[in-house]
């Protein structure tokens, strides 16, 4: 009789546990916002520096535990030819480097955390590992970024300097080779990405 009086406390205790568990593990998915987000990518050249703003670029996270931040996936993708510098030549020196006819798109996917600082209860200094992909090569990077979690938003900030030729691409030259661009560029980049 005991018996049949503990075990649906257990019972009932192991589907509370259960629903407990489930709430903290609860995933979440958000968009990244392109309007609300920046990435440029800076240069230098024999003449000056440059940099080139995008335009349009897509994206998704999904975070499964916001208090200790647990991100289960990130893939970030550029339109190449929405890369603007401000000047058309130099743009289309960039989409031919960039070999835009065959490939349309960068892209950047998360393939693992390395480390996660909290820093305040809504921000955090993480460590991540992802294959960029450019011009059809992918290489594997290892960035810090920033993460701040704001009710419905997260925005995720930070910097990446690596050379074009990592991933085949020649640096674009201009004036019939007189104007050179150096091999090493820095992305820099705060992506606002928004609860679904």
């Amino acid at each position: 009789m005991k018996h049949s009086i503990k075990f649906p406390a257990f019972f009932i205790l192991v589907i509370i546990s259960g629903l407990f568990s489930t709430q903290i593990t609860y995933s979440q998915n958000f968009t990244l916002s392109n309007s609300n987000s920046v990435l440029e990518v800076h240069g230098t050249s024999s003449l000056h520096d440059w940099h080139l703003d995008t335009e349009k670029q897509s994206g998704k996270l999904v975070i499964s535990n916001t208090e200790d931040l647990t991100i289960e996936s990130l893939s970030v993708s550029i339109e190449a030819e929405s890369l603007k510098s401000g000047k058309s030549s130099m743009d289309n020196n960039t989409y031919e480097a960039l070999k835009t006819d065959d490939y349309k798109t960068m892209d950047y996917k998360l393939t693992s955390v390395s480390k996660v600082d909290k820093l305040t209860d809504t921000s955090f200094k993480v460590t991540v590992v992802g294959d960029m992909t450019i011009a059809g090569v992918t290489k594997s990077l290892t960035m810090i970024v920033s993460v701040k979690i704001d009710g419905s938003k997260v925005s995720l900030e930070g910097e990446k300097s690596f050379k074009m030729t990592d991933f085949g691409v020649d640096p674009p030259k201009a004036l019939l080779g007189t104007i050179k661009t150096g091999d090493e560029i820095k992305i820099i980049f705060k992506s606002v990405f928004n609860k679904n």
